[in-house]
């Protein structure tokens, strides 16, 4: 199985320091995970879940130049930095074998450990980066490391059909389950307290795929409670999910929203976004909160209306939203940050530190405390943000020096805040 697949043309602008008709460097990741070329695709139905949108051509950014020096841990460890600006030192560095495609679930802080999607799969202490377990082929590459119901799901690195379910802090296999011969490679997608929810490639006597399957597999038994046949069109990449009671909502590489019956499966609605969906949404009570460009848009889960929208700059983009103690946070290409009333859409504050500062816009986020997290996809002038929850105002940026081309990517244990940048973890003091 692919990483989650390829990514069709991204425009940018200067604000953020990608060119029109660039890809970012996180979709470049995934495009070399999934081996895939790109290739320009007809238009298909519209309304359906099977639109084939149209992909175009862009190109690599020459290589950068070493990151600053400033913020590369010599602060006073304390999680709040020096005062003038300096990152806090890491507690502790380790080199790990990470394998990350830039998605914000292939590092997970959970029962005293952090592991970062890779293989072997290995799980460090959160105190001390000590190893506390670890499972050669545990994880397929750019997979998500999905956590629920005290259980880490996994695709199984085997590639034999298997979804397989560990206890995070043991590393020891609690849950399996088999969709089919039929299927190839399920992936996990999403948990509730009840269900794994997968998406699997549909066989063909040759061996081919051409469809695919969204399922319901028992939590407890790992027996299919249901499958349904995705439109024909659709892909089996690009899924990001996320389940809110009854439904279970998801967006595609296909400009798809799509809603269904955790109970069922059937489809409670889809539809066209304008923007294609490359990174996570958010959900929050009974909306779902997707980025389209140039908008920021709201529908209930229940039947799709639009209940609320913002609007960012000209030629400014949003990127991922993340909802955290009850505020949404959104940072925009334009380098303005964001905290907005998840129910409403009003405006809590706006903050144009980050763009004072030029730094990265952060695509990722974490809080604890007084302290919002934000982990950039480039590294130059990039690295992890810490922002004032209250204002937005930029404390300081952590960047380990390395250069390294992949993104950067956050999580928290509400004690430690780790930062994996390559195949380098740092552990930093929380605020």
């Amino acid at each position: 199985m692919t990483p989650r697949g390829y990514d069709s043309m991204f425009k940018g602008n200067a604000a953020d320091g990608t060119a029109a008709g660039r890809y970012s460097r996180r979709r470049i990741l995934r495009l070399a995970g999934a081996g895939l070329t790109m290739t320009a695709l007809g238009a298909g139905l519209t309304g359906c879940e099977d639109d084939l949108s149209t992909g175009g051509e862009g190109s690599v950014p020459p290589p950068r130049t070493a990151s600053p020096s400033a913020g590369t841990g010599t602060g006073t460890g304390d999680g709040k930095g020096t005062g003038d600006g300096q990152a806090p030192a890491p507690l502790w560095t380790k080199s790990v074998s990470a394998q990350t495609y830039g998605d914000n679930d292939e590092l997970a802080a959970v029962d005293g450990v952090v592991i970062a999607s890779g293989d072997p799969l290995a799980a460090l202490e959160g105190a001390n980066g000590g190893t506390r377990w670890s499972l050669e082929g545990g994880a397929v590459p750019g997979a998500p490391l999905l956590l629920g119901n005290g259980t880490l799901y996994l695709a199984s690195g085997k590639y034999d059909g298997n979804v397989v379910g560990y206890a995070p802090g043991t590393g020891k296999e609690t849950w399996r389950s088999h969709l089919g011969k039929e299927y190839r490679q399920p992936m996990p997608v999403a948990v509730d307290e009840r269900q794994v929810y997968v998406i699997a490639e549909i066989l063909e006597a040759d061996h081919s795929s051409r469809t695919n399957v969204i399922a319901a597999l028992d939590s407890r038994t790992g027996k299919v409670v249901w499958k349904e046949q995705r439109d024909l069109g659709t892909q089996q990449n690009g899924i990001h999910a996320a389940v809110r009671g009854r439904y279970l909502v998801y967006t595609d590489f296909k400009k798809n929203l799509t809603v269904r019956d955790t109970a069922t499966g059937r489809q409670v609605w889809t539809q066209k976004t304008t923007k294609t969906s490359y990174g996570p949404f958010a959900v929050h009570e009974d909306l779902v909160i997707v980025p389209q460009g140039q908008r920021l848009q709201a529908f209930a889960l229940a039947d799709g209306r639009e209940k609320w929208s913002v609007e960012a700059g000209q030629f400014t983009t949003f990127s991922e939203p993340a909802v955290l103690d009850g505020v949404l946070y959104i940072a925009d290409s334009g380098r303005t940050l964001r905290a907005i009333e998840p129910a409403t859409g009003k405006s809590v504050w706006r903050s144009t530190s980050l763009k004072e500062s030029g730094g990265q816009v952060p695509r990722q986020f974490v809080r604890v405390g007084s302290t919002l997290y934000g982990a950039t996809d480039l590294d130059e002038k990039g690295g992890v943000h810490a922002f004032d929850a209250a204002s937005g105002e930029l404390r300081w940026t952590f960047n380990d020096g390395s250069g390294d081309y992949h993104a950067w990517l956050v999580a928290t244990d509400g004690r430690n805040v780790f930062a994996l940048h390559g195949k380098k973890l740092h552990a930093l003091p929380a605020a």
